[in-house]
């Protein structure tokens, strides 16, 4: 069977690679679903990045880490928590475990009848995604908090000029690279 793992991974960074690892080494024979969540939201503060543009990162850090036996699926919002896990039971490929640390998510899973592991957050404050997408717009601190496949792909795609736009409303220009 697999596991499934949701999150928005606005960005990828390395707390979400840890989770990730841990993960694959605690059932090495079980596939792991990334599922990309609120796929339909971009250029916004708080989901500042394309669905494609996180599968990029998340499959950049993912083959960067070596990890094996992991799929990535952007998953759209409903807006229906009471059929949201059908939902995705109709969108995904079968799994049966589910790795949350958010509070509803555990509760609309649980009631679905999975088996949900909480699994351990690495050092939480400092990845932070709010957090994160403050130091980018800045352009300052954030890198190390990313795998470099991930600060090679968010300075290609001109991250820090973005999120300066997305919170200020103003920002220079992103020098011909696309915002």
């Amino acid at each position: 069977m697999r596991g499934l793992l949701i999150g928005r991974f606005q960005p990828f960074h390395r707390g979400h690679l840890s989770v990730v690892r841990e993960i694959r080494r605690a059932r090495p024979d079980a596939p792991l679903l990334l599922g990309i969540g609120s796929a339909q939201e971009s250029f916004t503060w708080r989901n500042p990045f394309t669905a494609g543009e996180r599968f990029e990162m998340i499959a950049r850090a993912v083959d960067e880490a070596e990890l094996e036996r992991v799929e990535i699926v952007p998953v759209l919002d409903i807006q229906r928590h009471s059929i949201w896990v059908r939902y995705l039971e109709g969108l995904l490929p079968v799994f049966d475990r589910v790795y949350t640390n958010n509070p509803l998510t555990r509760l609309l899973f649980e009631r679905g009848g999975y088996d949900v592991e909480s699994p351990p957050l690495v050092d939480r404050r400092r990845y932070e995604g709010e957090r994160l997408r403050g130091l980018l717009a800045n352009d300052r601190g954030w890198k190390e908090l990313v795998p470099p496949s991930v600060a090679r792909y968010l300075e290609s795609v001109g991250a820090p000029d973005r999120l300066r736009v997305l919170r200020t409303g103003e920002g220079r220009s992103s020098g011909g690279r696309r915002l």
